[in-house]
C-alpha cells in the first residue's frame, strides 16, 4: 500500500472512530488501540510531511504556539440574548412576537443555556477552517489551533452537509473534568481554578495549543448560520447537524405552546443539578426560520429568541464600606465593599449599588449583614438586608453630594436615577475614561496604547483630550517611565494608523451618551459625514431606524457644546476620518426615496434587499409613514402593515417588480 493511501486510511479510520464515540456514543475499539492508531499516524506524518493535512486527527494533541490571536470580523454578528426571570416575562415576550406576526402564535424550541465560552466554527467542503471567539459580537479572536484539540469538535464532517456554513456553540468544561483538573493542580502545588466557565474561556486563549489539549473541554452546538442551507426550521437544522458529527445535546426539544415552554423551564429547574456541565438558564427560540427573519433584531439581540435565567445563588456577608466610582460620562456609581465571600464559584468583594434610590430602598448601614447574588449570574448585587443583624442607625449610608475625584457638586437630571459630575472638562477620571474609550478595541483600536499609558500621559500633562494624542512626539514620550524606544515607536505608529479608521468608529469613539457601536454605525451610514450629522435636527435624527428621542436629544446636546465642536475640528485637522469613504452607486434610480421592506423573499434575503436599495441611492426605513415612497413586500407581510399602506395610499411592490425597477 502506498504511504499516502495508508496515511489517508488511518485518518479516515480515526475520524470515523471519533464520530461513533461522540455522536453515537459507541466505543468500537479500546482506548489503548485508539492511541496506537494515533501514534502510528503521528509517526507517518512526521516522516512524510509532504502529505500534511491541517485537519488530521493528530491536530487533537496540539503543539502550535500562538503569541498573538488574530482579530476576525464575524460574517454575521453574534448577538447577545435578552433575559427574563419569570413566567410573566416569558408570556409578555410571546405576546410581542404574536403581535409582530399579526396574531399568529409560532412554535418554539427550548434548549439549555450552556455556561461557557461562545464560539463560531466555519466549515468549507466538510473541513473545519476557522474557530473564532464571540469577542464583542462583531469581531473575535482566531483560536482555531486551540479548538482543534477539543475531542468532540469534528475536523471533517460526515454525511450530506452544505458546502459552506458556520455553526455556533459554547465551549464548556464538564464538572467531572473540572474537578479532576483541580485535583491535579492542587497535587502539583498550584492554585485551583475558581469555576468551569472562566477556566473554559481561559483555555481557549492559551498560547500553546498542547496545553489546551490537556484541558477537559467539550463543545456543545446550538445554531447554524449561512445562506441557502436548505432548512426551514431551527430544530430540523440542529438534528441534521448532529448527523454530520456535531454534539447537539438531546435536551433540545420542540415546544408547540407556551405551556410546553413553561413545563420545560420548570422541569430543568429541578433536574439541572444532575447535568454533567453547568447551565445558567434556558434559551427559547422561534422555530420557523422564516418567522425569525420576519421578526429580525433589535440593536442588541434577536427578537425571536430570549433566555430564561433561574434564580441566582445567594450568600450573606457584611457591608464594610461604600465607595463611589466616576464613569467617563460623569455618572456616579456607588459600590459596596464587602467581607470577601464565595459566590457561584468566584470570591466576591464588591457589589454595585446602582444609585441613591437603591441605597435608600435597602436602608443600608455600615456593618449590615447583606444578601448578595449575581444579577444574571454575572454581576454581584445586594438584594436585601438581614434586619435581625442590622447596623446602628448612626451608620446609615448617606449618598455623597460632590464628586469623589474633583469635588464638584453633583447634579441629578430629572427623570434619571443616577447622579452626575458636571465637570466634563476638569474631572480627571472622566477625561481619562473618555480617552481610554476612544483608544479601545471596539472604537479606534489604537495598538501600542493601553489604559495605564493613557493615565500616565494625562498625569504627565501630555494629553487632556483625544485630539492631543495626535500631537504626541517621541521626545515627549521617551523620558517617561516604561517608555523605551520600541514602545514609543509602536504607540506613535498606532496613533498614526488610527487615522484610517472609518467614520463610524470615530463617532463611537467620541463617547456620546447612548451612542453605542451599532447606533454609531447606523448614524454614519445614514448621514455619511460628521458635518451632516452635526447639522441634523432632532426630528431628522429620530427618523433614522433605531434612533429614539433619548439618543437624538443626546446628540443635539453634544453638538451644541462648543468645546465638543472644537475637539471634532482638531481631530479632523489631524487627519481622522469624518466622513464615509465615497461609494460609487450602482444607479440613482431610488435617490430621495424612503422604502420599507416587509416579509420574506424568494431570491434575496432582507439584508440583501436593503443593500440593493442603498446601492441605488434609496434609504431604508423600518416603519410606514406618510414619507414612505413605497413598500417592497414579500411573503408574510402583516395585514396591519398592509392596511396602513392602503390607508396612506402607499404603493406596494412585489420582489420581482422592484427588481425590474432597478
Amino acid at each position: 500500500m502506498e504511504i499516502k493511501e495508508k496515511i489517508e486510511n488511518l485518518r479516515a479510520r480515526l475520524h470515523q472512530l471519533n464520530f461513533e464515540y461522540y455522536v453515537n456514543d459507541k466505543s468500537l475499539i479500546s482506548d489503548f488501540d485508539f492511541d496506537q492508531l494515533m501514534k502510528e499516524l503521528q509517526d507517518l506524518e512526521e516522516k512524510y510531511p509532504e502529505f500534511d493535512d491541517s485537519n488530521s486527527p493528530t491536530q487533537r494533541v496540539g503543539g502550535q504556539v500562538t503569541k498573538n490571536f488574530e482579530t476576525i470580523v464575524h460574517k454575521e454578528r453574534m448577538y447577545s440574548l435578552g433575559n427574563t426571570y419569570s413566567e410573566d416575562e416569558i408570556k409578555e415576550w410571546v405576546d410581542r412576537i404574536t403581535k409582530n406576526l399579526d396574531g399568529r402564535i409560532p412554535s418554539f424550541t427550548c434548549e439549555l443555556k450552556y455556561d461557557g465560552a461562545s464560539i463560531n466554527l466555519s466549515y468549507s467542503q466538510g473541513d473545519l477552517v476557522r474557530a473564532v471567539t464571540r469577542g464583542d459580537g462583531t469581531q473575535g479572536d482566531d483560536v482555531t489551533s486551540n479548538v482543534k484539540t477539543i475531542p468532540n469538535v469534528p475536523l471533517k464532517l460526515q454525511g450530506d452537509y452544505p458546502d459552506e456554513f458556520e455553526i455556533r456553540g459554547e465551549i464548556v468544561m464538564p464538572l467531572a473534568g473540572f474537578e479532576a483538573l483541580n485535583k491535579k493542580r492542587i497535587s502539583n502545588g498550584e492554585e485551583p481554578f475558581m469555576n468551569p466557565r472562566n477556566t473554559a474561556s481561559g483555555s481557549l486563549k492559551l498560547q500553546d495549543s498542547s496545553e489546551t489539549a490537556q484541558r477537559p473541554l467539550s463543545c456543545l452546538l446550538y445554531a447554524l448560520v449561512g445562506n441557502n442551507l436548505g432548512f426551514t426550521e431551527h430544530y430540523q437544522s440542529l438534528v441534521q447537524a448532529r448527523s454530520w458529527g456535531f454534539t447537539v445535546p438531546e435536551t433540545l426539544v420542540q415546544a408547540n405552546s407556551i405551556k410546553d415552554v413553561l413545563d420545560y423551564i420548570n422541569s430543568w429547574e429541578e433536574k439541572r443539578a444532575t447535568l454533567p456541565f453547568e447551565i445558567d438558564g434556558i434559551v427559547i427560540k422561534v422555530n420557523d426560520l422564516r418567522d425569525q427573519e420576519l421578526l429580525g433584531f433589535t440593536a442588541k439581540s434577536p427578537r425571536w429568541a430570549i433566555s430564561y435565567k433561574y434564580k441566582a445563588e445567594q450568600v450573606a456577608t457584611t457591608l464594610e464600606a461604600v465607595t463611589y466610582q466616576v464613569g467617563r460620562t460623569g455618572a456616579i456609581t456607588p459600590v459596596a465593599n464587602l467581607t470577601p465571600v464565595l459566590l457561584s464559584g468566584t470570591v466576591v468583594k464588591r457589589a454595585s449599588l446602582h444609585n441613591a434610590d437603591q441605597i435608600d430602598k435597602l436602608d443600608l448601614r455600615l456593618g449590615d449583614e447583606v444578601y448578595v447574588e449575581k444579577g444574571g449570574e454575572i454581576i454581584p448585587k445586594i438584594i436585601g438586608v438581614n434586619k435581625n443583624k442590622r447596623g446602628v442607625v448612626e451608620q446609615k449610608i448617606k449618598y455623597i453630594d460632590s464628586c469623589p475625584d474633583c469635588d464638584t457638586a453633583l447634579i441629578r437630571i430629572e427623570g434619571e436615577a443616577q447622579h452626575y459630575c458636571p465637570n466634563i472638562s476638569g474631572c480627571a477620571t472622566q477625561i481619562i475614561g473618555k480617552i481610554q474609550h476612544y483608544i479601545g478595541r471596539t472604537a479606534m483600536d489604537i495598538e501600542g496604547l493601553g489604559g495605564e499609558t493613557v493615565s500616565l500621559l494625562f498625569h504627565e500633562g501630555l494629553i487632556r483630550n483625544t485630539a492631543d494624542l495626535y500631537s504626541l512626539k517621541a521626545d515627549d514620550l521617551l523620558p517617561l517611565e516604561r517608555m523605551a524606544q520600541k514602545s514609543v515607536d509602536n504607540l506613535l505608529l498606532g496613533v498614526e494608523s488610527s487615522k484610517q479608521k472609518p467614520f463610524a468608529k470615530v463617532l463611537f469613539g467620541l463617547g456620546i451618551r447612548f451612542v453605542g457601536a451599532t447606533v454609531a454605525k447606523r448614524l454614519a451610514t445614514h448621514f455619511s459625514s460628521m458635518s451632516n450629522l452635526i447639522a441634523a435636527s432632532e426630528e431628522e435624527l429620530v427618523s433614522v431606524d433605531d434612533i429614539g428621542e433619548r439618543i437624538a436629544q443626546s446628540l443635539v446636546n453634544f453638538f451644541k457644546d462648543q468645546s465638543n465642536l472644537d475637539l471634532i475640528n482638531r481631530l479632523a485637522s489631524s487627519g481622522v476620518q469624518m466622513e464615509n469613504e465615497s461609494v460609487t452607486l450602482a444607479s440613482n434610480v431610488l435617490e430621495g426615496k424612503s422604502i420599507v421592506v416587509s416579509g420574506v423573499f424568494e431570491s434575496l434575503s432582507r439584508n440583501d434587499l436593503k443593500e440593493l436599495i442603498e446601492q441605488h441611492g434609496g434609504k431604508v426605513s423600518s416603519s410606514i409613514s406618510s414619507k414612505t415612497s413605497f413598500i417592497v413586500a414579500g411573503e408574510g407581510m402583516g395585514p396591519s402593515k398592509k392596511a396602513k399602506a392602503e390607508k396612506l395610499n402607499i404603493e406596494i411592490k412585489s420582489e420581482s417588480s422592484f427588481l425590474s425597477l432597478l
